[in-house]
């Protein structure tokens, strides 16, 4: 048994790709019907509003791009040759982890190995943890604890990426602390990339969530689900997965030959290989559809202006003889399955929520105040753009955030997590920890807004720290306002997620085969934008929002957590502060930085428009330093090979401004499955690494790039093309899940 098995298997003609465009076909008109009924939802919004509370925080709308998120060396274990390899790895802003030969191929703009799009994977530093999780993914292949691995870790210190369906990722470091930093880096990797779709997104996101949820419950599943995860093209590969994978499992695993470890490794590889095609398919058809909806769109939107008031009043019908049908039902199900638990869902979730926005506040001060003493006691104002350039990257610094995000861990809803059917308790975690981020990242932003103002007085040294302090008194008083509204809203969510699936699923026997009979109550001109099934959705979450909404409002009366009441509203509140974020955004390098020093000084300027790549690499700056030697190298007795001596990687973030960066689009989707591709460059003698002195340069005239370097395909006889398991040996790059 082989890798190349899925090929055959799941070839357009087979058994198994016909049920994978059974899957896809079946989800797309779920996802047809909901895009009119969003694009409705989107545009009524935009006309009523819901007036919400004005945050009392700046936002940034314009992105910190160009930054490098960490980069440094880790071992990576080849599957093919059985080797570890060191290579060079880097995180840029948009959370892909991209892996490189080495620093010098890095720096010598040689295409990656590999770019991993983490969505869907968790992050383990444990072999037993891994072993366990491998043995349950095929029947009969369960490891013994202490049993022998997949492979052998040489060092105390692994981390593995795991993926229920996708290809698995082994590194390990020399030290505890490289361990420790690193599972921070990837793990924000896995919780940026898990949020892939966007939220501004107002049409085609909710739509396409909502079909999901709509599609799983047709197949009689509620309640949240793991692996929405990524952008809309891996979760439904997660979707198809979910149903092809026991299929395969029930046909391939008796096939499998050889000992546990041997077996083991060939089903990751044949779920790889089928993934990998799932993906693809998924890819092609869903690209399709969107297409076709856009097109449609307009015609759309001119319907629903022309007959917004019709259209309202014909749901409004609708839901109200739905309600008329269902309430008594409903009524009672709220009262005796759901109203006595809302008080302790509640509290479980404010305690570890609270205790992470808090974390947020105290690192925040903490961070402002030690930026302020070193103005007092060293540079003052000259040093001030280095300190603001640390500082504006707080929000995306993994190990200054793991504090607060770790205060989410102990969340848990025992006992009531079994009864309200809540596989796992890590969608609410990642969307708190998301929110934190976001929190942080608007309190140092209208910090910097303010601060930026307050230099154009042209203050004193004395006269900066007393801003300084009292800025910072002002924003923690904007935070603590935002924090409150952020954590009701998030607090209600989490609730009616934990809740109305239970509804729908314990009112489904009675209620759902008697929606049909309320269709015959849409006008045929409203359809697209009015469905049956979401209205009753809405009429079940009235019946238990009005509980929801007085749990959270008691909570914030009785000032639990430093809640506020809705009606509190800030006296100091600036009308005119969200003018002041209209303006260009603040570069602290450029305007009160270190001009041309090429050292350990503040990061130098971004790099103008129009610029060359090359220049915009030397100004990259990046937000951790790196803690490990990268000259270390594992024990020779494992089978590793001498690493090729790399320059060594500054320590600090003043000198680390000077590494080069992968021109990597934050844009452009990190789409594991398809090879980095890189246009050819002009033969060119680039400049010279800023940071390595001539005694120690490299000759980094880059050679004719061959066919593997640059990513290439050859299409294979019968334009099929083939999965290959890429390696050290086999492809010069790897494509990756």
């Amino acid at each position: 048994m082989t890798a190349k098995t899925p090929v055959l298997l799941l070839d357009k003609e087979g058994v198994h790709g016909e049920k994978t465009e059974k899957i896809l076909r079946e989800f797309l008109q779920f996802y047809e019907d909901q895009y009119g009924v969003a694009l409705f939802n989107s545009m009524r919004h935009e006309i009523e509003g819901t007036g919400m509370p004005q945050a009392q925080l700046l936002w940034r709308k314009v992105p910190l791009d160009e930054r490098i998120i960490f980069s440094g060396n880790l071992f990576q274990y080849q599957e093919d040759s059985k080797k570890w390899r060191n290579r060079f790895s880097l995180v840029p802003h948009n959370y892909g982890l991209v892996l490189h030969e080495n620093k010098v191929a890095y720096e010598r703009q040689v295409p990656p190995r590999a770019i991993i799009n983490s969505a869907g994977y968790k992050v383990l530093t444990s072999l037993d943890q891994y072993l366990e999780l491998v043995g349950n993914s095929l029947p009969g292949t369960t490891s013994k604890p202490g049993s022998t691995p997949i492979f052998k870790c040489p060092t105390q210190f692994p981390l593995i990426l795991w993926h229920p369906y996708a290809r698995h990722y082994y590194f390990c470091m020399m030290t505890e602390a490289e361990q420790d930093k690193w599972q921070a880096v990837v793990q924000d990797c896995v919780r940026h990339c898990n949020n892939g779709i966007p939220e501004d997104s107002k049409v085609e996101g909710p739509a396409f969530t909502d079909a999901i949820r709509m599609y799983r419950q047709a197949k009689e599943l509620y309640g949240t689900w793991e692996m929405l995860c990524g952008n809309e093209v891996q979760i439904l590969s997660n979707l198809v997965m979910e149903e092809l994978g026991p299929e395969l499992k029930a046909e391939l695993a008796p096939r499998l030959k050889g000992k546990l470890q041997e077996r083991q490794r060939q089903w990751i590889q044949i779920s790889d290989s089928a993934y990998r095609m799932v993906y693809e398919r998924v890819k092609v058809l869903f690209e399709e559809t969107l297409s076709k909806l856009q097109r449609a769109r307009p015609a759309m939107e001119a319907t629903i202006r022309t007959d917004m008031d019709q259209i309202i009043t014909s749901k409004e019908h609708l839901a109200s003889k739905i309600r008329a049908f269902i309430l008594p039902k409903a009524e009672v199900c709220v009262r005796n399955h759901v109203q006595p638990y809302i008080s302790s869902i509640l509290e479980a979730l404010m305690v570890p929520t609270s205790q992470g926005f808090t974390e947020v506040r105290d690192v925040f001060f903490k961070e402002v105040t030690d930026m302020n003493l070193n103005v007092i006691n060293e540079g003052g104002i000259d040093k001030l753009g280095e300190y603001m350039e640390k500082l504006s990257q707080l929000a995306y610094h993994p190990l200054k955030m793991q504090g607060c995000y770790d205060k989410m861990e102990p969340l848990r809803l025992d006992g009531l997590q079994q009864r309200f059917d809540v596989s796992s308790t890590s969608v609410f975690k990642q969307r708190a920890q998301i929110l934190m981020r976001e929190q942080m990242d608007n309190a140092v932003y209208t910090f910097e807004t303010l601060l930026h103002q307050e230099l154009g007085k042209g203050p004193t040294r004395e006269e900066l720290c007393k801003s300084i302090q009292r800025i910072l008194e002002r924003v923690l008083k904007k935070y603590d306002y935002d924090s409150s509204t952020v954590r009701k809203r998030f607090f209600r969510e989490a609730l009616l997620q934990v809740t109305i699936p239970f509804l729908l699923k314990k009112l489904a026997p009675t209620c759902k085969s008697e929606l049909p009979r309320f269709q015959e109550l849409i006008f045929e001109d409203f359809a697209r934008f009015l469905l049956v099934e979401n209205t009753y959705e809405e009429v079940v979450l009235q019946t238990v929002m009005k509980d929801i909404l007085q749990a959270v409002k008691e909570a914030a009366v009785q000032r639990k957590h430093n809640l506020y009441r809705d009606s509190v509203v800030l006296h100091n509140s600036d009308p005119n502060l969200h003018l002041l974020a209209e303006g260009a955004p603040i570069d602290w390098g450029e305007e009160y930085g270190d001009r041309g020093d090429g050292g350990g000084g503040s990061p130098g300027p971004v790099a103008p428009e129009g610029a060359t790549l090359s220049e915009k690499r030397r100004r990259a700056k990046q937000v951790v330093s790196v803690v490990q030697d990268e000259e270390a190298g594992l024990p020779l007795e494992v089978g590793s090979e001498p690493s090729p001596a790399c320059p060594a990687s500054p320590d600090s973030v003043n000198t680390i401004r000077s590494l080069l960066s992968q021109d990597l689009q934050a844009e452009s989707p990190l789409l594991n499955g398809a090879p980095v591709q890189e246009t050819p460059q002009p033969e060119a003698v680039p400049e010279m690494p800023p940071h390595l002195p001539p005694e120690k340069a490299v000759d980094l005239e880059p050679s004719n790039p061959t066919n593997q370097e640059t990513g290439e395909q050859v299409s294979s006889p019968g334009g099929c093309t083939l999965i290959h398991t890429t390696s050290e040996d086999s492809s010069g790059v790897q494509t990756e899940f």
